[in-house]
């Protein structure tokens, strides 16, 4: 598949036998490549697309999908599709999203954005540092077993505040305020002791993008969607200084 959406790569670290499994029966990062009074109404934006065709139904799609938005994000060409008062309309009935991302928190890197999609394209589950928890994974688990979501992307991005808070506790043994200490905690595993300074943090955002992404494909219930050959689970980077999104090989 042709794909504006890179690869980048670091040397991969062990996994265990289930994460091999579940990752193995699935359509994986490497293979994808070969996301009062009422108001008075408005006309449709300028530009805006009202539907960009047939909802993706395999991982494939959706990532080519998203590559295709990247692309028009970054040559400053979007589309702004699916926000016509037809679609809003229409959405009333339902949603039907062909990809959920889970970024990070940072107002620098929303997904519709930088994916150029609209309304309904989407489920964007958001944590710092893409930390997973109980919410986070039933949201996750609901886009793919309710809403029958063929791909999850998680989407790490350079210059990330809560790995850079992590990696700063764990070398000065500082303990981070109030629920921070906690996402520090989640990321200290992912990260990268064979680098220094600002290229260990920038080697940790992808290893914990990629940890994040195997404990993902382990869980029980996603595992079952893989294996199935229903749903692909990739792990990616946005670059904030050329914003194009690199995914993660394994």
């Amino acid at each position: 598949m042709n794909s504006n959406i890179q690869t980048a790569s670091v040397p991969a670290t062990s996994r265990r036998s289930l994460l091999r499994a579940a990752v193995a029966g699935s359509a994986t990062a490497g293979s994808l490549l070969a996301f009062g009074s009422a108001f008075p109404a408005a006309a449709a934006p300028a530009g805006a697309a009202e539907d960009v065709g047939e909802r993706p139904t395999t991982p494939e799609q959706a990532l080519r999908r998203l590559a295709e938005g990247n692309r028009r994000w970054r040559a400053y060409r979007q589309q702004h599709p699916n926000e016509s008062p037809a679609v809003r309309t229409r959405l009333t009935q339902g949603q039907h999203p062909f990809a959920i991302v889970l970024g990070c928190v940072d107002s620098r890197v929303p997904p519709e954005l930088v994916f150029d999609q609209g309304l309904g394209d989407l489920l964007t589950v958001r944590s710092a540092g893409e930390v997973l928890d109980e919410a986070v994974l039933g949201s996750i688990a609901y886009g793919v077993l309710e809403l029958h979501i063929p791909l999850v992307l998680v989407l790490g991005h350079q210059s990330c505040g809560a790995v850079g808070a992590a990696v700063h506790a764990d070398e000065t043994g500082e303990r981070l305020p109030a629920h921070i200490q906690y996402l520090a905690d989640q990321i200290r595993p992912s990260i990268d002791r064979g680098a220094q300074g600002e290229a260990r943090v920038a080697a940790t955002i992808d290893a914990h993008a990629r940890r994040t992404r195997e404990r993902l494909a382990a869980e029980a219930d996603l595992a079952g969607a893989i294996a199935a050959g229903r749903l692909a689970v990739a792990a990616a980077r946005y670059d904030l200084r050329d914003q194009r999104v690199r995914l993660l090989t394994p």
